[in-house]
């Protein structure tokens, strides 16, 4: 006999698992296969490549002073430099990439991927039904899918800049298919909408089919910055991990990883200009990420769509720098730590040195070049800057706002004139506006972080801001605490049963998928809010255990990233459910979403 339960896994197979959903979807409830010689046709694709910042610096661009100090810079720390009076050049290499061959490879991958990855959704069937098509009929095949330019329709925000991202797809029941872009971008998410389409025949030698032609799509995200926030400062985060980071997230649509690259901890990050900044700074000579290692994830996320942007955080969270130029920075690893930093080791970049001066801009004019290629943009930190490390800073001596604010102003003026230099688009976290109340460069992105109402609050100043409030979109938070107590018990609130951390409690995936971003935003300025990031701070982070750490949540951030907040249910869990497992069957290792006997039993699980 046939179960209710039963019954209604059968109406529920039915339903499309596509993850993100698409703004437009019309499944139908046929079946079509596909050829494993299936081709990729492109019609009137526009030949698209990367353009570079101009590999020079110049006086007028700089100024006078700045650009003296460049060219002591390079005379003294760059070697071999190959500059003149009035120029310093330093070499960026060519980048161009047709867009035809990054939607074939794009294309290439997703054709391998589904065939090794077999995927068979047995886990939302219950076990006596038979959801697969007969293989012994006759079968109907994609055989070709075209890939043409067009122009789209889209309802998405004028203001965010995210119209070049839209496609549309339609998959007809005679197995022709179509896919109309606008951009690179749009064939990307086209394709990888298009993989979640199709599953594998338990019958292995059978091919990959897909039960819901005919089928038309059209799509576009809300927000145009779509990110992750990733620490591989304080433990290691291998290269092979950003790069698996980089398949998930582009599988899930997002288009940023920020890579949170140096913190008090460590500093893994290697300058060439300065290479006992890592090589002093780092846990291990094996734990550097070499500027060619870094290039390749750079362009490795860039083949996916995903932009790798870099985190300097400066000038707090700078203690590491002290292994290899300690007359740098004051406050280094007092103890106790507490009033001098948010954790340990204490340490910050002094702010009225020349010597720090020049070693931002040997810093600086070392990284930029070699990051632009790839990113337009370049995160400056600027968050927990503790106020009593420079009662000890000689050039300082005082802890007073009113001391500290011009000398931060002119800290980091001088770091956005370097990024103007190479057309880098700054962020800083939201303290360096809302408590310092510094003047910014007008294109600068504030990212918030502390409380949601502080997105309001940045907008309401006229910057473009990203949300991702530690209320909501902190991974790393509600796993308790990592610090010990001290012996002597000397410190009435220190570490004690629970033994909880400071933003408790864990965010879990539904917490994630519920937040609204755009709630208490004025209509007027919503236009400002370009997106967001979800956060993976590494303090009890690895390479051991970080995909349980970001997936599925991630996916959960990266649905309301590109439909706007989402409502909890039955459906919304099973399509995240089945975008795990995908995640799985691609050597992700995915979290669990739901109880295998829930998937199986559609409104078992309802309370």
């Amino acid at each position: 006999m046939v179960s209710f339960f039963q019954i209604i896994s059968f109406f529920f197979a039915s339903a499309t698992a596509i993850w993100p959903l698409p703004k437009v979807y019309e499944p139908g409830s046929s079946t079509v296969w596909l050829s494993r010689d299936v081709q990729v046709v492109f019609n009137h694709i526009a030949v698209e490549t990367t353009r570079l910042a101009e590999p020079w610096y110049d006086q007028q661009r700089l100024g006078p002073r700045l650009f003296n100090m460049l060219q002591v810079a390079v005379n003294y720390i760059l070697p071999n430099p190959d500059h003149t009076s009035a120029r310093v050049k330093i070499p960026l290499s060519e980048s161009l990439i047709p867009s035809e061959a990054v939607l074939e490879a794009a294309f290439d991958r997703m054709k391998s991927t589904l065939f090794a990855e077999r995927f068979v959704p047995f886990k939302f069937h219950a076990r006596d039904i038979d959801f697969e098509p007969s293989v012994t009929i006759a079968r109907t095949y994609v055989q070709e899918i075209i890939i043409e330019n067009s122009q789209i329709s889209s309802d998405s925000n004028p203001h965010s800049n995210t119209s070049t991202e839209a496609y549309s797809l339609e998959l007809r029941e005679d197995g022709s298919a179509m896919i109309k872009i606008t951009s690179v971008q749009g064939g990307l998410h086209a394709l990888n909408t298009f993989a979640q389409l199709f599953y594998a025949h338990t019958e292995g030698e059978a091919d990959i089919f897909t039960p819901y032609a005919p089928v038309i799509i059209e799509d576009s995200p809300v927000f145009a910055h779509r990110g992750l926030n990733l620490d591989i400062a304080r433990n290691r985060i291998s290269t092979e991990d950003i790069k698996r980071t980089l398949d998930a997230m582009s599988f899930n649509k997002l288009n940023r990883l920020h890579l949170h690259a140096t913190d008090s901890q460590s500093w893994p990050l290697e300058i060439p200009a300065l290479p006992e900044l890592a090589e002093k700074g780092g846990y291990d000579k094996k734990q550097i990420l070499s500027a060619g290692d870094l290039r390749d994830v750079q362009a490795y996320g860039q083949s996916l769509g995903v932009e790798v942007y870099l985190e300097i955080d400066l000038p707090g969270h700078t203690a590491s720098i002290h292994h290899s130029y300690p007359e740098l920075i004051t406050a280094y690893n007092q103890q106790p730590w507490e009033p001098y930093a948010a954790e340990p080791p204490s340490g910050q970049l002094k702010l009225n040195s020349p010597f720090v001066t020049l070693f931002l801009t040997i810093l600086l004019s070392d990284l930029f070049p070699r990051i632009a290629p790839y990113s337009s943009h370049f995160h400056l930190g600027g968050d927990e800057l503790n106020t009593n490390s420079y009662t000890l800073d000689p050039t300082v001596n005082s802890s007073s706002k009113a001391v500290l604010r011009p000398l931060l102003q002119a800290f980091y003026d001088h770091v956005f004139a370097l990024a103007a230099v190479h057309s880098l688009t700054p962020l800083a976290w939201e303290e360096i506006l809302l408590d310092w109340d510094l003047t910014l460069p007008p294109s600068t992105i504030i990212q918030t972080w502390r409380k949601p109402a502080s997105l309001a609050a940045v907008v309401a100043r006229g910057y473009r801001a990203l949300f991702g409030p530690s209320t909501h979109w902190y991974l790393d938070c509600g796993l308790g605490t990592w610090m010990d107590p001290y012996p002597s018990k000397l410190v009435e609130m220190g570490t004690k049963a629970p033994y909880a951390d400071w933003c408790p409690p864990y965010k879990n995936w539904r917490l994630m998928y519920d937040y609204d971003p755009l709630q208490g935003i004025p209509e007027k300025d919503r236009h400002l809010v370009i997106g967001g990031e979800v956060h993976l701070w590494g303090e009890l982070t690895d390479s051991v255990g970080l995909d349980g750490m970001l997936w599925p949540r991630v996916a959960a951030a990266a649905e309301v990233l590109w439909r706007g907040k989402g409502e909890v249910k039955e459906g919304v869990t099973r399509r995240l459910a089945e975008m795990r497992e995908r995640l799985v069957a691609r050597g992700v290792g995915a979290g669990m979403v739901q109880m295998e006997w829930c998937l199986k039993n559609p409104r078992g699980c309802l309370h």
